[in-house]
């Protein structure tokens, strides 16, 4: 068992954890939303500490990063919960298993073993995805700390729910993000995942100003998060930060508790790429419809082709020292 690390002591012996922005008060035995964090006896400890759940070499493409080492392998890591409870998670077994289940599973991996995995697989990184990393912070702090050090780079797939001092703490160490962007609503956050907007846009906001190289994910759903003034507000957010941000723009698929949903249509897809591309972004993707055009990175100045896939693996890269071949205009992104 491992202390957690931000969090402030309370009367009765409860505790106010403050590493998302949740802000869970939790009283003594009791757990916080994400149900990895117990309050034993006034002093709030992490119930994931070295316990991974599922561990798997992914390209990074998968998570998705196409501006940052393209063609690379990354070493995949995750522990059980959640601190958001979307009605469509994919990973809804592992993620949610301390709140359906009430148990906690995982194997013993520590980071010093998560390190020496990476480097013998010929990973260039250590993603922390799958379910959401700022549940397992501690882990992935020490973890990314050893990396780091290793010359490894640390990856976080996120939901952007945490908060600025943790953020700022691990910052030294971790290189990029992509952050779910799930909708431009409360009234989606609330409903579908059970967590508020404003947070998430202040932490994308908060990476951005750190120099984390960050890639920005909207999960389509038909109905609820896909009209034309949600999709262009989306956009000009992230144009604000900076036109060389990424957006990728996936297809929603029925799962978990969002069955009587029907699947995005491309034409919904790349309608948002369009929205997405009049806004000034350089680099909008489509995914989850493995062949479409949009998966593809194209030069923002002149339209090359520059690297053309196939799902989550590279067909041929045809930049060069981060330039255009055609119009030698800088691609932006780590490692391109």
């Amino acid at each position: 068992m491992k202390e957690a690390l931000f969090y402030e002591k309370l009367d009765n012996h409860a505790v106010q954890c403050h590493l998302c922005a949740h802000h869970c008060v939790i009283a003594r035995g009791k757990r916080g939303i994400c149900g990895v964090r117990e309050n034993r006896g006034g002093i709030l400890c992490t119930l994931v500490y070295g316990r991974t759940i599922a561990e798997n070499i992914d390209p990074i493409e998968k998570k998705p990063l196409f501006n940052f080492l393209p063609g690379s392998k990354s070493f995949s890591i995750a522990t059980a919960g959640c601190n958001f409870r979307c009605l469509h998670c994919q990973n809804h077994d592992i993620s949610q298993m301390p709140r359906n289940r009430d148990v906690i599973m995982g194997k013993n991996l520590s980071p010093d073993d998560i390190v020496s995995l990476a480097k013998q697989n010929g990973c260039e990184s250590i993603s922390y995805t799958y379910t959401e990393p700022t549940i397992f912070y501690e882990y992935a702090y020490d973890t990314a700390k050893r990396a780091s050090a290793e010359g490894l780079k640390n990856v976080f797939v996120t939901n952007g729910y945490i908060t600025e001092e943790p953020l700022r703490a691990i910052s030294p160490y971790l290189d990029a993000a992509n952050i779910d962007l799930k909708s431009f609503t409360e009234g989606f956050y609330k409903k579908i995942c059970g967590a508020k907007l404003q947070p998430v846009l202040d932490a994308i906001k908060l990476y951005r100003d750190l120099n984390i190289w960050i890639e920005i994910t909207t999960l389509i759903i038909p109905t609820h998060n896909d009209s034309p003034p949600e999709l262009e507000q989306i956009a000009s957010f992230i144009k604000d930060l900076g036109a060389d941000i990424p957006w990728h723009i996936t297809a929603f698929h029925p799962t978990y508790r969002l069955t009587d949903q029907a699947p995005t249509p491309v034409s919904a897809l790349m309608q948002a790429r369009d929205i997405g591309i009049r806004a000034g972004l350089r680099y909008v993707y489509v995914g989850n419809v493995p062949g479409e055009r949009g998966e593809n990175t194209y030069c923002y100045n002149c339209g090359e082709l520059l690297i053309e896939r196939y799902g989550f693996k590279i067909i041929t890269n045809n930049i060069s020292d981060a330039l255009c071949p055609k119009c030698q205009a800088k691609i932006d992104g780590v490692g391109v």
